[in-house]
């Protein structure tokens, strides 16, 4: 799924739930994948420095990363390789199967048979291709944060109707009432404020948040 975009920009993109790995042999040749999820530029340089500590003996660590909701920010490293034959088709089977916030790295140790430039890019991008579809995936989408606060047999009654109707549930706080956090699409807003005034007669307290990118179950 690509980032699908509303009146306001971009509202969902997909990412990884978690690290995935593949590996290929082609000529002799090894390829080592890690795609991992990041949320910034220097986590993913974290991630690429790591890879390269594990693997000190290995010719190539050639990696390509995108972020953002919109996928703007993209960057791709060749790392010794010929110029475009890394990462240029690691980018591209990134962006081609529409993940954003996700770093690829691949090692390579090499076999001792050239492979061409042509079958180089054929090589990286099948790597990281290998390890997106053994990526478990995840949408990621914007979401009004709600605070409310309300009596504990109306929290735990709230809780129920929220979950049953796919709306997210967070964090919850415990003192003489409960103050449990939501979050739903600007859409669902005043329909999760009228339920809460339903189930406690009008003494539910709602407070709203921030708009942010949360991920779906």
């Amino acid at each position: 799924m690509r980032a699908q975009a509303g009146q306001n920009g971009v509202v969902e993109y997909q990412t990884i739930a978690k690290p995935a790995t593949a590996e290929l042999e082609i000529s002799r040749s090894r390829f080592l994948t890690r795609l991992e999820r990041v949320e910034s530029e220097a986590d993913a340089r974290a991630v690429i420095a790591s890879v390269k500590d594990e693997h000190p003996r290995a010719r190539h660590h050639c990696s390509a990363f995108v972020l953002g909701p919109d996928g703007r920010t993209q960057r791709s490293n060749d790392d010794g390789e010929p110029s475009g034959t890394a990462g240029a088709p690691m980018l591209d089977a990134l962006t081609s199967a529409g993940l954003s916030d996700v770093v690829a790295v691949v090692t390579r140790y090499f076999g001792g048979v050239l492979l061409g430039a042509g079958g180089l890019t054929r090589a990286y991008r099948a790597a990281v291709a290998e390890a997106v579809v053994g990526a478990e995936r995840v949408t990621r989408a914007e979401r009004q944060t709600v605070a409310i606060l309300a009596p504990y047999d109306v929290a735990a009654q709230l809780e129920a109707e929220a979950r049953r109707r796919g709306w997210r549930v967070g964090d919850a706080r415990y003192g003489e009432a409960v103050e449990r956090d939501f979050a739903v699409a600007e859409c669902d807003v005043e329909a999760l404020r009228a339920v809460a005034a339903e189930l406690s007669a009008g003494a539910a307290q709602v407070t709203l948040g921030d708009v942010a990118y949360v991920d779906l179950a």
